[in-house]
Order: C-alpha cells, then structure tokens, then sequence
C-alpha cells in the first residue's frame, strides 16, 4: 500500500526529488550523457540499445523533431564506434496522428541505420497500437530486412497469434528479430493476461515458439525464474549464441545481469535518455510501485 501511495504522489512532486531516483534508471538529459553510459556498458563487454525518451506527441511538428534528434543520435553513435542499436517508439513520430507521416519518418530512420550498417527495434507500445506498428515493421522489414526489428509484449493475449503470422516473414538467412518483453502497459483483462505466473508460462511459450522456428531473440527480462528456464530452452533446442541475446534496462538488476555475462551470452542494455525523463520515470514507477522503496533507500539510507 506504501509503494502504491507513493508512486501516485510522485508524478506531483518537483522534478528534483523525482530525479534523485530516476538518475539509477535514466543515462541523462544529452546525447553526451547516452554516449558516456554507452561507452562505459561497452568497456563492460555489454552491448546497448538507444532510446531518445518521449512519446505519444500532440503536433506533426514534433515528430519531424524527433526524427531529426534520431538522425544526430545515429551519426553521433556510430561515428564514435558506439556497440549498439537503437530503439524507438512509433507514437514519437505521430502514429495517433497521421500513419502515412509517421511511416515516411520511421523509414528514413530505418534507411540512415541501414546507410550505417546499423539497426533499429519498433518498441510495442499499447494495445491501440499494435495492429499498425506490426504494419509498419513488415513493410519496413520488407525494404531492409537486415536493419529493422520488433518488440512483442508476452502478456498480450494475441501475441502468439502475432508470431503465428509473422512467422511467414522469417527466413534462414534473415532471421526475423525479436525482442520477447513481458508487457507494461495497463490493460484490460480482455486483452492481456494478469495473472503473474500465467504471464511467466505464455513468455516462455513464446520464447520456445521462437527458439523452434530459428527466430533471433533478444529475451527482455530481469525476472531470474524466466532467465533459468531460458537458459534450459537454448540447451533444449541447441540454439547458438549467434541467434538469442539477453537485454535489461539500464540501472536494473546488475548482478543478474552480470551473470549472465559471465556465462558468455551477449547482453544488451537499454540506455534511456532525453529531456522527456519525468513522465518516463513516473510512468515506470506506475507499472512497477515496488521500485518505490528505491526511493526511499535513494533519500533516507543514501541522502
């Protein structure tokens, strides 16, 4: 109940306190800021994932914006040789706007990360926006299919379904890429799971679909229990490290992470960063009210 009150009080507090426990999860405000965390993952033999923070926008105008930050993020981080990729969110380019427009931003990224010999992954965002986000990735897909990937969210009801399609997509010499997520956005019963080990079993259900049919796999979670039973199903279907890759948020779970480093798998971090952190920050501490005690050890054991 504690954890649930604070994360409500939150969003209303001044930025400032906010920012004392959002600094463990967020790389900063500037690309300076995202190249420094990403470079030092990457001395740690951790490859990252860029996201320039903010979503959801009101005008066409800042869409174009956004592409263009994209632009500078791509040329910045791949000029200074930066092991990674990067991440976006459709509705940061006007998906709830106009889908045409949105579509022509999103390709013109894809084709600079292409120029770049490089790759970018379409976050899944809410169930409004799934039917026209897995639209655009195929017909991205189709024009570059070695530069653009998708996230599916495991405690959507459909999301087998959604594999089960795109299916037909993949091919043994360009494996269809995927990153498999539990899901966080609030949904009805209806539409997503709830239960929490039902949310366990369909992931890995998903993952083992995708580990059958040779997809690559990005496996997103901080959950131990999720990462064990991965670990059984690559021995099960002999997948080789080539084809799967660990990912976590930047700031969460770090000995777990490391471990699993340690036993050779590729992981990659999530590196958030961008003016637009306040409503990331709070929208995360929704999802998940126990990163509430963070905050308290954050001001009262830490100052």
């Amino acid at each position: 109940m504690l954890n649930k009150l604070i994360a409500n009080i939150l969003p209303h507090m001044p930025k400032k306190l906010v920012w004392v426990f959002s600094k463990r999860y967020i790389a900063g405000e500037t690309i300076e800021d995202g190249l420094l965390a990403s470079k030092l993952l990457n001395e740690k033999g951790i490859e990252v994932t860029i996201d320039l923070l903010g979503e959801f926008i009101k005008t066409l105008g800042e869409a174009k914006v956004n592409r263009d930050h994209y632009f500078e993020i791509i040329n910045r981080f791949t000029n200074e040789n930066v092991v990674g990729n990067f991440s976006l969110k459709p509705t940061m380019f006007g998906l709830l706007l106009d889908k045409e427009v949105c579509y022509k931003y999103l390709r013109d990224i894809v084709a600079l990360a292409a120029e770049k010999n490089s790759f970018i992954r379409i976050d899944m965002e809410d169930s409004e926006c799934v039917d026209i986000e897995i639209d655009i990735f195929k017909k991205l897909r189709a024009e570059f299919p070695k530069n653009v990937g998708l996230v599916l969210q495991a405690y959507l009801r459909r999301t087998m379904k959604d594999l089960e399609d795109l299916n037909s997509l993949n091919s043994e010499s360009i494996p269809i890429n995927f990153r498999l997520c539990k899901g966080i956005y609030i949904e009805p019963e209806k539409i997503a799971f709830k239960d929490y080990q039902k949310v366990r079993d369909i992931y890995l259900s998903d993952l083992e679909f995708m580990f059958r049919n040779k997809m690559y796999v990005g496996i997103a979670t901080h959950d131990k229990y999720l990462v064990e039973n991965a670990f059984q199903l690559i021995e099960k279907y002999n997948v080789p490290k080539n084809m799967c890759e660990f990912q976590m948020l930047f700031g969460v779970t770090p000995e777990l992470r490391q471990s699993i480093v340690d036993k050779g798998f590729k992981m990659r971090v999530y590196v958030p960063f961008g003016k637009q952190w306040f409503k990331y920050s709070t929208r995360r501490l929704k999802e998940n009210p126990k990163m509430a005690t963070e905050i308290i050890k954050a001001l009262f054991v830490r100052g």
